[in-house]
């Protein structure tokens, strides 16, 4: 924002509360403080050690997490994991599936048919690497294992719109709804009546939509996952009125994201951060 910028080399070597404040400074223009919901996000980054939040880089785990919080939710099939892609040959998979690393975000590889490994091999290059700590300091993320997945593709041709809901202290405050999310992405927020929200951010705005068929469903979804967590993004899926588990997402943009100042203001006021004593127990990965 401000063109201000460290050198990579010299951010690498920083302690993390230093290297999490210069991010931090880049993406917004100014220091970190408790304030805000991206304040809080970069708070919970570099002091949140509780097993818990631990959790939640590893997407394996946060399958086992929902299906014993919510019994019954329909979770995405796990069909393979491994750290060779080559091992896909002799796995009877489906028409269509997905494969992504356990722990990381943002690599998502949606196959057909019978996998090509020289393909899967080019595409998969550095996911087995754990970047999201080293160079972001995203905790959770080198609590993860270090392994690739495969798990069934939900809705049809094209795949269903993301349903993310920001839930503090067990209450839904938001949803943002996202679309075209592998061509034209598009986002839309709305407050849990499915009253639009209008905020200024990255992303083109979606057109406004009735609510889903299983909104009532999903809110009360995302109220039973979040209800153990200070603050939690719950993503879930609504296909063919069905509502399906996608993901936990304890830091939404590794809290550097381009974020509506207004909006940013409004959610931190909501998030009441836990005391510091309560987040030190198996503290670890802090320098």
């Amino acid at each position: 924002m401000s063109g201000w910028r460290v050198p990579r080399r010299v951010l690498s070597r920083l302690p993390l509360r230093l290297k999490r404040a210069v991010l931090f400074r880049e993406a917004h223009g100014r220091w970190p403080g408790r304030t805000t919901f991206t304040d809080k996000i970069d708070w919970r980054v570099v002091h949140d050690r509780r097993p818990l939040i631990g959790r939640l880089g590893d997407k394996l785990a946060m399958k086992d997490y929902a299906t014993a919080v919510c019994p019954g939710l329909p979770v995405p099939a796990v069909l393979w994991t491994g750290d060779d892609v080559a091992d896909l040959a002799e796995v009877d998979l489906p028409d269509r599936w997905v494969l992504k690393p356990n722990h990381g975000t943002m690599r998502v590889h949606v196959g057909t048919g019978r996998p090509d490994v020289a393909e899967l091999r080019r595409v998969t290059v550095g996911w087995l690497d754990e970047p999201l700590y080293r160079t972001r300091g995203e905790w959770v993320y080198s609590q993860a294992r270090r392994t690739l997945l495969v798990e069934e593709f939900l809705g049809a041709a094209e795949p269903p719109a993301d349903f993310k809901f920001l839930v503090f202290g067990g209450r839904v405050e938001l949803v943002q709804v996202d679309t075209g999310r592998f061509g034209d992405h598009r986002r839309r927020l709305y407050t849990p009546d499915w009253t639009p929200v209008d905020v200024a951010e990255a992303v083109a705005p979606g057109p406004v939509t009735a609510p889903p068929a299983g909104l009532p469903r999903m809110l009360e979804v995302a109220a039973t996952l979040g209800a153990a967590f200070d603050f939690i993004r719950v993503d879930l899926y609504d296909v063919d009125g069905e509502v399906w588990f996608g993901e936990l997402t304890p830091y939404p943009g590794g809290g550097l994201d381009a974020f509506d100042p207004a909006l940013d203001a409004r959610l931190g006021a909501l998030w009441q951060l836990p005391p510091r004593s309560a987040v030190r127990a198996g503290e670890q990965g802090v320098g």
